[in-house]
């Protein structure tokens, strides 16, 4: 059985939960975000807690389960809190700065690079070095700031480029010289 599929939703108040067939709908004062989920699974709401179970005690049900779980769980979350993730630039020169909704990156390239915002993530310059990736879905805050990282990723030597913020890089050690 699933571990995390078996707990309970807590609903946080402004929080509101809208169940129609195999759709779900979560409005919060961040926005709104829905799913709809398969046959596998049910959903029960009462009291402020949904309840997510298998249809079936079939082995894909009982996986749909905690996926939904999850799915939801994060929703609500998104709704009310929203997520964030932190990224600094570590590297003489490399520097950001807002631009409208996107960003503007000094990498140690010969151009510079503009990276505009999708629909529903904001992005922050906090000071030249410091970038926060603000938005009420997970997946896509995460993906993000994935691609904000790609831009210049972490090098192992001396550990300049993009990295999250306490993301420990691995470095390597150098050319040991000839004798």
């Amino acid at each position: 059985m699933s571990r995390i599929g078996k707990k309970p939703i807590e609903v946080p108040n402004g929080v509101k939960v809208d169940i129609n067939g195999n759709n779900i709908a979560v409005t919060g004062s961040l926005g709104s975000s829905s799913v709809s989920f398969l046959d596998g699974v049910k959903l029960n709401y009462s009291d402020n807690v949904i309840n997510v179970e298998p249809k079936t005690e079939e082995q894909q049900n009982i996986a749909y389960q905690g996926l939904y779980r999850s799915l939801i769980y994060n929703m609500v979350i998104g709704v009310s809190q929203g997520f964030e993730k932190n990224l600094e630039i570590v590297g003489v020169g490399y520097r950001a700065t807002q631009q409208g909704t996107g960003i503007q990156f000094q990498l140690g390239y010969s151009h510079t690079i503009l990276f505009e915002a999708p629909q529903g993530v904001k992005l922050e310059v906090v000071d030249p070095t410091k970038i926060k990736v603000k938005g009420i879905d997970k997946q896509v805050v995460g993906q993000v700031a994935a691609d904000i990282r790609k831009l210049r990723s972490p090098e192992p030597y001396k550990g300049k480029g993009i990295r999250y913020k306490d993301e420990v890089i691995r470095k390597k050690a150098g050319k040991a010289g000839k004798k």
